[in-house]
């Protein structure tokens, strides 16, 4: 049986679709609906049911996939392991969200670079979690942080770690409100608020999980980064709620303060997302372990 046959076939199993896989091989979808035809053929058994959106394996297809994918993969990672004298190790690309990125993980991730850069090779791609996921499924990205836990086959996620939110203001601003705190949701809403979008994401999820309600203000300012937030409510523009690795310095100086105390915290999830089977690389298996064994001390 022709092997490229079977990694074809493995890929469209793990993507679901004759589309993703083919982005993912570097094929067209042609050539991989072509190849799925002529191992259906040998096997004398159809291995996926055609769907409106995508494709759905059959109990053979099942079958063939649970035997043949490992072994797959472990050809993949001996082909990978293989030096190259004459050129760097393979690269990275790394996406996600860009503060969390830029703060976290990169700082992290270029220790495996070396002295010289050539031990590891990173480039970075920043995006909302819908960008970040289709980047990836598509074959554009190696690694993904997201908040977002994908569903299907195609993508593994694992749990990296969780960011615990704080709702923040400049010592000036609170002025407004009189007294020591804490404060309730009506004080609060005197308040302008700053976010990175006009749907308030952080803030209503805060508002929802520690004062049981929806925020009632609106945008003051609106910007599509948290550092910028944190900028403008440095500068008094208004409350915000950020994580507290990006706000932490700020709280130790004094530039903004902590308006509530809540006994739990909101906190949201980031996971470490990998197209199914690519650990097998050396260079994400890698990589992957790298972040998991650093977000260990960023609790």
């Amino acid at each position: 049986m022709d092997l490229a046959l079977l990694r074809t076939f493995v890929a469209v199993h793990r993507a679901g679709s004759f589309t993703r896989a083919a982005a993912l091989l570097g094929l067209s979808q042609p050539a991989v609906t072509s190849q799925i035809r002529t191992l259906e053929r040998q096997l004398g058994r159809p291995l996926f049911l055609r769907q409106a959106r995508g494709v759905t394996p059959t109990t053979i297809g099942d079958e063939l996939a649970h035997k043949a994918a490992p072994h797959l993969d472990a050809l993949v990672e001996i082909a990978e392991s293989v030096p190259d004298e004459e050129s760097p190790s393979r690269t990275l690309h790394l996406a996600g969200p860009p503060e969390f990125t830029a703060e976290r993980a990169l700082p992290a991730l270029t220790a495996l670079t070396g002295e010289d850069g050539r031990a590891y090779a990173l480039r970075a791609s920043f995006g909302t979690a819908e960008e970040v996921l289709e980047g990836l499924a598509a074959g554009h990205h190696d690694l993904a942080i997201t908040t977002a836990r994908p569903r299907g086959p195609l993508l593994t996620a694992t749990a990296l770690c969780d960011e615990e939110h704080v709702l923040v203001a400049a010592p000036e601003l609170m002025k407004r409100l009189g007294g020591a705190g804490p404060w309730d949701a009506g004080e609060l809403a005197a308040l302008p608020v700053v976010e990175v979008h006009e749907s308030l994401p952080l803030v209503t999820r805060y508002w929802t999980a520690v004062l049981d309600t929806r925020p009632a203000a609106s945008g003051a300012v609106v910007a599509p980064d948290l550092r910028a937030a944190l900028a403008c409510v440095t500068a008094g523009a208004g409350l915000s709620v950020l994580p507290r690795y990006l706000c932490a310095q700020a709280l130790e100086r004094g530039d903004v303060v902590a308006l509530l105390d809540p006994d739990v915290p909101p906190l949201r999830t980031y996971f470490l997302v990998v197209r199914t089977g690519t650990l097998a690389l050396p260079h994400i298996a890698r990589a992957h372990d790298w972040l998991l064994r650093a977000a260990a001390d960023w609790g």
